[in-house]
């Protein structure tokens, strides 16, 4: 079984990183880009029957930081 969680900055949290890319793309002339939020990919391989539950307790405790991230969970 397979997993991807999606990682984001919540709303309202600074994101140097997505501010570099988008400085970087409008250097590069493609003007039009007002804002880039970064986030993160993270694929895992699962022993078959792991629970949607027992991923979000993964993410809680180390995939994500809660305070600052947002994280939605997708199994393939």
């Amino acid at each position: 079984m397979k997993a991807r969680v999606h990682v984001m900055l919540k709303e309202g949290v600074l994101d140097p990183q997505g501010e570099a890319v988008r400085h970087a793309l409008d250097s590069l002339g493609f003007d039009g880009v007002e804002g880039v939020r970064q986030g993160k990919v993270i694929e895992l391989d699962l022993a078959d029957g792991t629970s949607e539950a027992r991923i979000g307790e993964m993410c809680e405790k180390l995939l994500a930081n809660t305070v600052i991230e947002s994280y939605r969970i997708e199994v393939l």
